[in-house]
């Protein structure tokens, strides 16, 4: 059994061989890039969902700028270049690991506003209203991502602040080609006459009124100014001030809640990392409000007593031992995490524990699907989570690393603008349990950690991660996706350190998804030739396909040579990687 590897990138040849042998039994690793091996870079390397906002931070690199400056100029530039996730208007998480050997992490997590209810969203009858958890001004939670760049900045960046958000004022005044990947949802923003979506037809369509051309400029003048605000004025530029004042004005004529003392009580928390060990290496990830770290870590803990290279990659063994782990760690994040104020008895040292693994790896046939009422009775059905998220990894000159995932919930968020701001606000509210008290298999959930509550911060599958190897940082990864996050990301650490994959080999393997609830697993549509369908089904699976599953964006480190490796996921048609 291996103990432990060395992430040692193949030579060019041996990545284009590996890929190549990878396409004759995945299909899905022909679909884009087919043959490339990871990009290269000998001192500070960036990987993300926008090629512009990958540059951006690679140019804050190249003029001495740490793994924190060149993230928040990444992200501020995302922020313009992919509206449907980067965001001024939603919220996320960074993990950062310095060259020293100190983590940390900052969340920024939206929370609800101080007027909101446990039964906000329901009608007289009990049941949700209009699906305003998800739609309209009510679905608006307090933004956080501002506050929580702006708090790592404080505590850790090393390059002044305008200067970092001067690359994303820039693409909003000069504009950008407009991306297909915009396209579908112009298209139907075109479509609607509803008021609430003027200031986004202003904003995102030409004249107000019809979809750019593919190519076409996109200019962003309104968002240019907010983001002036906040270069000029840091956190108090969007939480008081201009923006503050709009925000809260649009809230109030259209029957929001979000308010100016709101947006001033907004904070973003440092918190410290959770931490497991793998095969000789540590896995630093985010605490809650983030459920990811923590199942992530427990699902290793899981594996780890498995010679997984023996059973071989996407193997029906292989796959079966994955799904049951993952069964296991869903059910316990639906029955313990949520936002750690609001839950303060969350029963982390047990989760995370090698112990609890053990016993939970004890249950598991190695030839038999076990059925998912049984793992785990009276625990929480999964409601349906967004998978539209982004997610940018960072590595520095002298070593320091960031993790960064942040979202807006939906594609768009909540596709609302308000007037004069020019960014796009999230629907992150429906993240909460909306039905207290009521759980059923068909997606509503309604259990205490995750109920609606003032200042509360909603639950969240975001999983940025770093893998550390004597205190030093050698994987940084993440993606996009809802709750198959976790999932996505748990199969790119495996690739590299079980299968010994190079960073890009490791994103484009074709990758399966199980939570718990409901008791399917869903493979990507390309990729799982039908035999080995039928092996794994055999084993009492059910399984159904689903569309390319996360955007992995990641940086691994030759802890010999130095050279950092790293790859935008092929499922992305925008991300790039970038460095020197």
């Amino acid at each position: 059994m291996k103990t432990c590897h060395r992430i040692t990138p193949r030579s060019a040849t041996m990545a284009l061989a590996a890929i190549a042998a990878l396409s004759c039994v995945y299909p899905s690793l022909s679909r884009a890039q087919p043959a490339a091996a990871p990009v290269t870079a000998r001192h500070g390397l960036v990987a993300s969902d926008h090629h512009l906002a990958t540059d951006a931070g690679a140019q804050v690199l190249r003029q001495g700028g740490n793994a924190v400056d060149a993230a928040i100029a990444t992200a501020f530039a995302l922020a313009v270049v992919l509206p449907s996730a980067g965001n001024l208007g939603g919220g996320g998480f960074l993990v950062y690991h310095d060259a020293m050997g100190r983590a940390t992490t900052f969340d920024f997590r939206e929370t609800a506003p101080a007027a909101a209810t446990e039964r906000m969203f329901l009608d007289e009858r009990g049941a949700v209203r209009d699906t305003s958890n998800h739609k309209g001004p009510l679905s608006v939670g307090v933004p956080g991502t501002v506050a929580g760049l702006w708090l790592a900045h404080q505590r850790h960046g090393s390059r002044p602040w305008a200067e970092l958000v001067q690359p994303a004022i820039d693409l909003a005044a000069g504009g950008f080609p407009f991306s297909p990947r915009m396209r579908g949802w112009c298209d139907w923003l075109a479509t609607t006459t509803d008021s609430l979506y003027a200031a986004a037809r202003a904003a995102f369509l030409a004249d107000g009124a019809h979809p750019l051309a593919l190519g076409q400029t996109l200019r962003q003048p309104d968002l240019a100014a907010t983001l002036t605000r906040i270069r000029d004025d840091g956190q108090e530029g969007f939480y008081a001030g201009e923006t503050a004042r709009l925000l809260a004005a649009f809230m109030r004529e259209h029957g929001g809640l979000i308010s100016e003392a709101d947006l001033a009580a907004y904070h973003a928390v440092e918190r410290a990392p959770v931490r497991g060990t793998y095969r000789g290496y540590e896995i630093v990830s985010m605490a809650p409000p983030s459920s990811g770290g923590v199942a992530l870590i427990e699902m290793l803990n899981m594996l780890e007593g498995d010679d997984l290279a023996a059973l071989g990659h996407n193997t029906a063994p292989y796959l079966h031992l994955l799904t049951e782990t993952m069964r296991r760690a869903y059910a316990d994040r639906a029955q313990f995490l949520g936002d750690p104020e609001a839950n303060p008895s969350q029963p982390l040292d047990r989760l995370l524990s090698k112990e609890h693994a053990k016993a939970l790896r004890a249950t598991i046939d190695p030839l038999a699907a076990s059925p998912s009422d049984s793992v785990r009775f009276g625990a929480a059905y999964l409601a349906p989570e967004s998978e539209q998220t982004t997610h940018l990894s960072v590595v520095d000159a002298a070593g320091g690393a960031v993790s960064l995932t942040y979202t807006l919930e939906e594609s768009y968020g909540s596709g609302l603008v308000v007037p004069g701001t020019g960014f796009l606000l999230n629907n992150e509210m429906g993240d909460f349990n909306a039905v207290p008290g009521r759980t059923d298999r068909r997606g509503i959930i309604g259990t205490a950690p995750n109920l609606v509550a003032p200042g509360k911060r909603m639950l969240s599958s975001m999983t940025p991660v770093i893998v550390t190897q004597g205190g030093v940082p050698v994987l940084v990864v993440g993606s996009p996706g809802g709750r198959t996050i976790i999932n996505t990301v748990l199969q790119v650490v495996l690739n590299v350190i079980d299968f010994e994959m190079d960073i890009r080999a490791a994103a484009e393997a074709p990758r399966i998804h199980h939570q718990w609830l409901p008791d399917v697993t869903r493979l990507e549509e390309q990729g799982f030739p039908a035999e080995l369908q039928k092996q794994y089904e055999a084993m009492g699976h059910v399984v159904a396909p689903r569309p390319p599953m996360g955007i992995v964006m990641g940086i691994s480190v030759d802890r010999e040579t130095g050279w950092r490796h790293g790859a935008a996921d092929s499922r992305s048609v925008d991300g790039g990687v970038a460095g020197y």
